[in-house]
Order: C-alpha cells, then sequence, then structure tokens
C-alpha cells in the first residue's frame, strides 16, 4: 500500500517477457458492450501502443474487462503508464459523450473519492492483472486462454465468431482483417508446430 492507503503494484519486467494485462470495468459493469464505445477503446489502444513501443499480440473485449497480450519494445517498459494511456483518454471520451446525451449513467459512474472531490469512474481503479510470461507454451497458452473467453462465456460457440478478439487474425493470415480491432501485430517468432 502507499501513503494514501490505494493498493500498488509493481510491475516487474525481464527482457523478452510479454505481459497478459487484465483490466476490469468499474464494479465489473457490463459498459464494454457499445460497438461505438468498443471502437473508441479501440483507438486508445492503438494511440497508447504507438506511444509506448509496444506490440499488441492478442486480445479481447468482454462486457466488463479486457485482455491484452503485450510486447514490450524496449528493455524497461512502463507498463502501468502504457496503462494509463489506455484508460484515461478513453474514459474521458466516454465521460464527454454521456455528457452530450444527458445521460444519467454518468451520475451512475460519478464517485465520492473523499470529501468534497467526485470522479468519474469508468475503469476499477489499481493497476489490474500483469502476468509475465517467457516460455513460449505459456505465452501460446495465454493466447488461446484470452480468445476462448468468449466461448467459455456463452457469448459465441466459436472464437472467431467474436468481433471483439484476435482469434480470426490468428486464424487467417494473419492480416488486420478488421478495421474495428487495434493493430495487431502478432508475435515476433513462428509458432512451432506441435
Amino acid at each position: 500500500m502507499n501513503h494514501t492507503g490505494k493498493k500498488t503494484v509493481r510491475h516487474f519486467h525481464e527482457p523478452g517477457d510479454l505481459h497478459e494485462l487484465t483490466f476490469s470495468c468499474d464494479r465489473q459493469k457490463q459498459l464494454l458492450v457499445d460497438d461505438d464505445w468498443r471502437k473508441l477503446l479501440s483507438r486508445s489502444i492503438d494511440a497508447a501502443f504507438q506511444g509506448h513501443r509496444c506490440r499488441l499480440v492478442a486480445l479481447v473485449f468482454l462486457p466488463e474487462h479486457v485482455h491484452l497480450l503485450v510486447d514490450p519494445l524496449d528493455k524497461e517498459p512502463q507498463i502501468d503508464l502504457l496503462l494509463s494511456a489506455v484508460e484515461r483518454p478513453y474514459s474521458f471520451r466516454i465521460k464527454q459523450l454521456l455528457l452530450s446525451r444527458g445521460d444519467p449513467l454518468v451520475k451512475e459512474l460519478t464517485v465520492q473519492e473523499r470529501p468534497g472531490k467526485k470522479a468519474f469512474r469508468y475503469w476499477q481503479e489499481g493497476p489490474g492483472y500483469d502476468r509475465n510470461l517467457s516460455a513460449e507454451q505459456a505465452i501460446l497458452s495465454a493466447i488461446d486462454y484470452i480468445h476462448y473467453k468468449p466461448v467459455r462465456r456463452g457469448l459465441v460457440e466459436w472464437a472467431r465468431d467474436w468481433k471483439w478478439s484476435s482469434a480470426r487474425w490468428y486464424e487467417s493470415d494473419k492480416q488486420d482483417i478488421d478495421p474495428d480491432l487495434p493493430h495487431i501485430h502478432g508475435l515476433r517468432w513462428e509458432i512451432s508446430s506441435p
């Protein structure tokens, strides 16, 4: 814990590690169900990755949380700043959209942080989940885990059918086949055959 009583997480990195990142909507609310909002999140991810020298290896957007598999290109990446660069601009845009519509969701997502201070909270507070992966099998398992989340949740029958995932990209010729998704780079090395 830091001096404000908030939970802190140290992000560790070894060169060559990939990071499996998970972050959630505040109070697990299903806020990622609007396609326009998911497109905005895709743009926010693209912008953040360009500014932080990272490659997006795999992703899935679920109704209340996001999984990203990230390949940092720097020896000492700042994963916390990358996440902030995704979440903050996106949250700001959503708040502006809601305010322009007079949507009551603004009030529902505004929390009392401390006496006299309220804040709009789209994302759950804290750093989310960050797991380092270096072994090829662990990385391939993480990609499968990410891609099959919508199937396990009963959202689709086949992983490739979930629009908001990189599963179809992996099943295709590895081209960005959906302009609504962030730019997927995949792995820097070829997947070995079993």
